[in-house]
């Protein structure tokens, strides 16, 4: 009796199930993208079909398959499917999972999949509670994280575990869901009767960004809202769609991977001086909600590191970016910040002077602190003047063109040399100067060491 009652518990539970939900594979035939992994022939399907799959991390962005793919390997190796979500789960849980798997194997041979969703979320003593049942075989593990694992998965888990990378869905993949869903008359929406225009779908492929639910979501709440005409029709224009929609917040976590590459994009475009792509990628770091503070923080750093001394005026210009945003606050001051963008996108490139004073500190950190020169130093009283202090050093205003040639640094490193002038913008101009005090440490085919 209670089997029936629940049969027909979990029946009504798929009905009324978001339409996200209604429509997620169940095998691999049913199961759209990530063929570098689930395609005939590829060694992962391989292993999970001859029910040989070690315990895995599945690294994606939301959206991608992790949970269903969980599901399928759970369905295809027959093994018995817990799962626990690390938001609300917590030790006690992981226990009762643990243990019915140990009676589940003990009663009847059958392995269960333990599938930690959001598994970065569970902190270091929740991840050390899993590592021996993960160990002597009791559960195999299927971890989600949209997180990279390298970072939020303690070393030991890690290393038992295969990971295994899934990609963003295609908007092809993603379309290829959506009217698999509209025109489903089962899971989906073929009962409705829905009539989606080219434009409503590649307007719901873009919105949903590469994640099929949430593209399923948009699309049931779009087909919620939906009227039906004369005609007993029920259209989905770009109108509704956008009305039903409304804004659509990136994917775009401060804290997380999206926050880091999304800053290393705009840093290598402004490196590769493409003002197009250095302000896209500005664009979308600001509407994402990011702090101007942190984005002009990291633009001082470009204008030294990657501009230097190819052009000086560029740590102005990035300082007055930087009293902008402080002045006159947000939304105003993106324009300030834009105009940065385009200034350090656009400006001769070197590294010298990072280059120099990487070794500068390297040679510190390797040499002991060598004694200053005594000619370089100061001699304020008579017994330091006695000691030397000062003694023969060369005072450059006494000199033809405010130059004199002595030596400044200690004596074990007084031939090293770190500054290599480039060629491109204002260094040009600092190589010929140099070049002409210091000749001999511009010797043909001369080398940064």
């Amino acid at each position: 009796m209670l089997d029936m009652f629940k049969s027909r518990a979990d029946e009504l539970k798929q009905k009324n199930a978001p339409l996200a939900a209604r429509m997620r594979p169940l095998d691999f035939d049913e199961f759209v993208g990530q063929e570098h992994i689930t395609g005939k022939g590829r060694a992962f399907r391989q292993a999970i079909e001859a029910d040989k799959l070690p315990s895995v991390i599945l690294w994606g962005p939301p959206g991608s398959g992790k949970t269903t793919l969980a599901r399928i390997i759970a369905s295809t190796s027959h093994s018995f499917f817990a799962p626990i979500s690390a938001v609300s789960a917590g030790v006690a849980d992981l226990r009762k999972a643990v243990n019915e798997a140990g009676e589940r194997l003990g009663l009847n041979g059958q392995r269960t999949i333990l599938f930690i969703d959001e598994i970065h979320r569970f902190n270091k003593s929740q991840q050390d509670a899993v590592l021996p049942h993960v160990e002597d075989g009791t559960v195999t593990l299927i971890g989600a994280t949209t997180e990279n694992p390298s970072f939020e998965v303690i070393s030991p888990l890690l290393s038992r575990c295969q990971v295994v990378i899934l990609q963003p869905l295609s908007d092809e993949q993603i379309s290829i869901i959506l009217k698999r869903a509209i025109s489903d008359k089962v899971k989906g929406l073929g009962d409705l009767g829905l009539e989606v225009d080219g434009e409503a779908l590649k307007f719901l492929v873009t919105v949903a960004d590469h994640d099929a639910r949430q593209g399923l979501n948009f699309l049931e709440a779009a087909a919620n809202a939906a009227v039906t005409d004369d005609q007993n029709r029920r259209r989905l224009p770009v109108s509704l769609l956008e009305e039903v929609i409304g804004y659509r917040a990136l994917k775009y976590d401060k804290a997380g991977d999206a926050h880091f590459d999304t800053i290393s994009a705009l840093h290598k475009t402004l490196r590769g001086s493409d003002p197009d792509a250095s302000l896209y990628w500005l664009g979308r770091m600001l509407e994402a909600g990011e702090s101007p503070l942190y984005i002009v923080r990291r633009l001082i750093r470009f204008a030294t590191e990657d501009v230097g001394m190819a052009d000086p005026q560029a740590l102005v210009i990035a300082m007055a970016a930087q009293q902008a945003v402080h002045f006159v606050g947000m939304p105003e001051a993106k324009l300030a910040l834009a105009e940065l963008v385009v200034y350090l996108a656009a400006a001769p490139k070197s590294n010298s002077l990072y280059t120099a004073f990487s070794s500068v500190e390297d040679d510190i950190k390797k040499t002991s602190s060598e004694p200053v020169p005594l000619h370089l130093r100061n001699a304020p009283t008579r017994l330091m003047k006695e000691a030397g202090f000062g003694k023969d050093y060369k005072y450059a205003h006494d000199y033809e063109g405010n130059f004199v040639r002595q030596q400044n640094l200690p004596d074990k490193i007084k031939n090293r040399r770190y500054y290599f002038p480039g060629a491109n913008g204002f260094e040009q101009e600092i190589r010929k100067r140099l070049k002409g005090w210091w000749p001999e440490k511009f010797a043909e085919n001369e080398k940064n060491p």
